[in-house]
Protein backbone atom coordinates (compact mmCIF):
# COMPACT_ATOMS: atom_id res chain seq x y z
CA UNK A 1 0.00 0.00 0.00
CA UNK A 2 1.04 3.94 -0.77
CA UNK A 3 -0.10 6.16 1.40
CA UNK A 4 0.27 9.41 -0.16
CA UNK A 5 1.39 12.69 1.61
CA UNK A 6 -2.35 13.98 1.72
CA UNK A 7 -2.96 10.77 4.03
CA UNK A 8 -0.26 10.59 6.14
CA UNK A 9 -1.88 12.84 9.20
CA UNK A 10 -4.70 10.42 8.96
CA UNK A 11 -2.94 7.75 9.88
CA UNK A 12 -1.31 8.77 13.23
CA UNK A 13 -1.86 10.88 15.87
CA UNK A 14 -2.87 14.74 15.09
CA UNK A 15 0.26 17.17 15.25
CA UNK A 16 -0.31 20.41 16.48
CA UNK A 17 1.83 23.62 17.00
CA UNK A 18 2.51 23.93 20.71
CA UNK A 19 4.57 26.96 22.48
CA UNK A 20 6.95 24.17 23.52
CA UNK A 21 7.92 23.41 20.04
CA UNK A 22 10.95 26.14 20.25
CA UNK A 23 13.22 26.82 23.13
CA UNK A 24 16.95 27.43 24.12
CA UNK A 25 18.57 24.09 23.76
CA UNK A 26 22.22 22.88 24.36
CA UNK A 27 23.84 20.56 22.56
CA UNK A 28 27.12 19.07 24.11
CA UNK A 29 29.41 16.76 21.79
CA UNK A 30 32.73 15.52 21.91
CA UNK A 31 35.85 17.25 20.27
CA UNK A 32 36.10 21.05 19.10
CA UNK A 33 34.97 22.80 16.09
CA UNK A 34 37.28 24.66 14.06
CA UNK A 35 36.14 28.24 14.29
CA UNK A 36 35.46 28.10 10.18
CA UNK A 37 32.58 25.28 11.08
CA UNK A 38 30.79 27.93 13.62
CA UNK A 39 29.35 29.78 10.76
CA UNK A 40 27.57 26.75 9.92
CA UNK A 41 25.62 26.76 13.09
CA UNK A 42 24.50 30.53 12.72
CA UNK A 43 22.71 31.61 15.56
CA UNK A 44 24.21 29.75 18.33
CA UNK A 45 26.39 30.47 20.52
CA UNK A 46 29.48 27.38 20.14
CA UNK A 47 31.44 27.19 22.96
CA UNK A 48 34.64 24.76 23.18
CA UNK A 49 34.96 23.33 26.73
CA UNK A 50 37.87 22.29 28.87
CA UNK A 51 37.13 18.59 28.74
CA UNK A 52 37.54 18.44 25.32
CA UNK A 53 33.77 19.05 24.61
CA UNK A 54 32.07 21.56 22.75
CA UNK A 55 28.63 23.15 24.03
CA UNK A 56 26.48 24.61 21.15
CA UNK A 57 23.48 27.13 22.37
CA UNK A 58 20.63 29.06 21.17
CA UNK A 59 16.87 29.17 20.86
CA UNK A 60 15.88 26.99 17.76
CA UNK A 61 12.20 25.09 16.98
CA UNK A 62 12.04 21.20 16.25
CA UNK A 63 13.01 21.60 12.72
CA UNK A 64 16.19 23.75 12.98
CA UNK A 65 17.05 21.35 16.02
CA UNK A 66 16.85 18.04 13.78
CA UNK A 67 18.60 19.75 11.59
CA UNK A 68 21.44 21.15 13.43
CA UNK A 69 21.57 17.24 14.74
CA UNK A 70 22.00 15.96 11.04
CA UNK A 71 24.91 18.27 10.95
CA UNK A 72 26.53 17.20 13.72
CA UNK A 73 26.20 13.49 12.48
CA UNK A 74 27.09 14.89 8.96
CA UNK A 75 31.03 15.96 10.36
CA UNK A 76 30.87 12.47 12.48
CA UNK A 77 30.74 14.44 16.10
CA UNK A 78 29.69 12.11 18.77
CA UNK A 79 26.27 13.64 20.42
CA UNK A 80 27.16 13.69 24.37
CA UNK A 81 23.41 15.46 25.38
CA UNK A 82 20.56 17.60 24.05
CA UNK A 83 18.76 19.86 26.83
CA UNK A 84 15.81 21.77 26.73
CA UNK A 85 16.83 24.70 29.12
CA UNK A 86 15.82 27.45 30.71
CA UNK A 87 17.53 31.21 28.93
CA UNK A 88 19.90 32.53 31.26
CA UNK A 89 18.55 35.98 33.23
CA UNK A 90 21.00 37.73 30.60
CA UNK A 91 19.97 36.39 27.95
CA UNK A 92 16.07 37.66 28.27
CA UNK A 93 17.40 40.95 29.64
CA UNK A 94 19.44 42.10 26.33
CA UNK A 95 16.47 40.49 24.52
CA UNK A 96 14.35 43.44 26.05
Amino acid sequence: MVIRTHQVGSYGPEVSKHPTDSGCYEIRFRGHLHARWSEWFDGLAVTDETDGTTLLRGDVDQAALHGLLRKLADLGLPLLTVSLVEPDATDTATAS
